[in-house]
C-alpha cells in the first residue's frame, strides 16, 4: 500500500506515499520530511503530524493509527528510524548491510526487505527474530505481511524470472508453502485483512489471481486487460475482502468484485441464450485447466478514469462516513476521493480532490475521535443510514545476522507486553508502564 514518487525537485516535493493498515491514515513523505492525515472526512483533510528533521524520505509507515512510525531517508537508505511521533521521541534505529526498500507493519511484526533479505523483528521490543537470507533478487522489495497479526503470514517472490509466491509464517517462523501464481515475474502483492488470501500480478500486469492462504489454492482469477501490459502500481483489498482493487501506470483504476457468480446470478429464462450459457457454463468443466481458466475470467465490476496517466498512484478501498469510496493518491501530490456503488458498479464518481502539499489544519488531538468504527461490511454500507521519561535504557538488539546495533531503547517506551505508546486507545495497548498501574496507560 505504498509508492515511491518520481517528481522534479524543489521545496517539499512528494517522494512516496502509503496508507496505513486499515486505509484510516495517509502518510506521504518529502524532501523536506514527512506528514500524517487522517482519512475521516471527505471533505476535509486533516493533518495529523508534520516532520521536518530528517530530510528526503523515501519510505515512512504507521502502525494502524498509533503513534509509531518508521522512516528511511536517502540521506541514511541503510537505516530504519523508528519514532513515537506525538512525543517527538525515536524509540530506535537499526542498520543494514544495503539499502532498505520496504518495510511492512503489523501489530506483531515489523519487516524489513532488501534486495537479497529480509529481516523479521519483534514488534514489541524490536528484537530481531529471524533472517532470510539468499532471497531471489527483489530490487524492488516486492513483499507482503498480512496485518492479522494472529497469522502474520508474509510473502515475497520465489524467484527473480518466474511468479512464483514464497509465503512464510512470520509468528511461527517457518516457511508455508510455495505457489506458482504467474508465468512471469511478479510485480504486486497483498493479502486481505484477515490473511485468508492473496492477490497478485505479474510484470505482465494482465490477469489478476486470488489464492487461499495458507493452502494456496487459486480462487479467483480476474482479467485487467489484453491489449497492453502495465505495471501495476497497487493491489488492495476492501476491509472486508468484498472487492479487489488495481491500479498501474495507465488511467484506468479497476475494481473487481470477489463472489461466486453461480451463487449471486438469478436463474436464467427458459431460453434459448439461456439454455446456451448454461451449456457453456457445464463445458468448461472438461477443458483443459488452461481454457477453462480463461473462460471464468471476471472483468471489472467498477472503474475509474483518472485525468493523469504514466504517474505512480497507491489506492484503497475504505469506509469514510458511512459510505464506500475509492481513495487514489497520485505521485502529483492529490488525493482523489471517488463514490463507489457496491451494489450495480460501474464508473466511480469523483467527489473531493485535496492537495497533500498544501497547509492541513492540525487535528492531532482530536484523531481518535473522528475515527470511523471498522464497517462490518463494506458493500453493506449504503444500505444503512447514511510526564518525565526515565533514563534507564534496555538494549535495542544483540544479534548477529547483518543488522547492526543502534541506540538502545529507552525503557519507558515498553511494557511487558507490546511497544508503550502514550493512548490506551491506540494499539499496541500498554499492560504496564513505568509508574503506571497494570492494564492502564501513563499519559504523558
Amino acid at each position: 500500500m505504498e509508492a515511491a514518487a518520481e517528481a522534479p525537485g524543489g521545496p517539499a516535493v512528494l517522494s512516496c506515499f502509503s496508507y496505513n493498515q486499515d486505509c484510516t491514515s495517509l502518510a506521504i513523505g518529502t524532501t523536506t520530511g514527512y506528514r500524517l492525515f487522517s482519512l475521516s472526512s471527505v471533505e476535509q483533510l486533516d493533518q495529523v503530524h508534520e516532520s521536518n528533521e530528517i530530510p528526503d524520505v523515501y519510505i515512512v509507515e504507521r502502525l494502524f493509527s498509533s503513534s509509531l512510525v518508521v522512516v528511511v531517508s536517502h540521506a541514511k537508505p541503510q537505516q530504519m528510524n523508528v519514532y513515537h511521533f506525538k512525543k517527538g521521541t525515536e524509540i530506535c534505529n537499526y542498520s543494514y548491510s544495503s539499502n532498505i526498500l520496504s518495510i511492512r507493519l503489523n501489530r506483531q511484526r515489523l519487516v524489513v526487505c532488501l534486495e537479497e533479505s529480509i529481516y523479521i523483528h519483534n514488534i514489541k521490543d524490536m528484537k530481531l527474530l529471524k533472517t532470510i537470507l539468499d532471497t531471489p533478487p527483489n530490487p524492488t522489495g516486492l513483499c507482503a505481511l498480512s496485518i492479522n497479526h494472529a497469522n502474520s503470514y508474509l510473502a515475497y517472490p520465489g524467484s527473480a524470472t518466474s511468479g512464483e509466491i514464497a509465503l512464510y509464517d512470520g509468528n511461527t517462523l517457518k516457511t508455508a508453502c510455495t505457489i506458482p501464481a504467474h508465468d512471469g515475474p511478479l510485480a504486486a502483492l497483498t493479502f486481505n485483512s484477515t490473511g485468508s488470501k492473496l492477490a497478485s500480478a505479474s510484470e505482465k500486469g494482465t490477469v489478476i489471481r486470488v489464492f487461499s492462504i495458507p493452502g494456496g489454492q487459486k480462487l479467483y482469477e480476474f482479467r485487467r486487460g489484453m491489449k497492453r501490459y502495465v505495471n501495476i502500481s497497487s493491489l488492495v483489498f476492501s476491509m472486508d475482502s468484498q472487492f479487489l482493487c488495481a491500479s498501474s501506470n495507465t488511467e484506468t483504476v479497476h475494481i473487481f468484485k470477489l463472489e461466486h457468480l453461480t451463487d449471486s446470478r438469478p436463474e436464467e429464462p427458459p431460453t434459448w441464450s439461456g439454455y446456451m450459457g448454461k451449456m457453456f457454463q457445464a463445458a468448461t468443466n472438461y477443458l483443459p485447466a488452461q481454457v477453462s481458466g480463461m473462460m471464468n475470467q471476471d472483468r471489472a465490476f467498477a472503474t475509474v478514469r483518472l485525468n493523469i496517466s504514466g504517474q505512480r498512484n497507491i489506492c484503497a478501498l475504505s469506509t469514510i462516513q458511512k459510505l464506500p469510496r475509492l481513495l487514489v493518491t497520485t505521485s502529483d501530490g492529490h488525493l482523489y476521493i471517488y463514490n463507489l456503488d457496491p451494489q450495480d458498479g460501474g464508473e466511480c464518481v469523483l467527489i473531493k480532490k485535496h492537495s497533500l502539499l498544501g497547509s492541513g489544519k492540525m487535528e492531532e488531538n482530536k484523531e481518535n475521535d473522528l475515527q470511523p468504527p471498522l464497517p462490518q461490511s463494506y458493500a453493506a454500507t449504503v444500505a444503512r443510514q447514511s510526564s518525565v521519561p526515565s533514563t534507564s535504557t534496555m538494549p535495542g538488539y544483540s544479534e548477529d545476522g547483518g543488522a547492526l546495533r543502534g541506540e538502545v531503547i529507552p525503557e519507558h517506551e515498553f511494557a511487558t507486553g507490546p511497544v508503550c505508546l502514550d493512548d490506551e486507545n491506540e494499539f499496541p495497548p500498554i499492560f504496564l508502564c513505568r509508574g503506571g498501574q497494570p492494564g492502564k496507560a501513563k499519559r504523558s
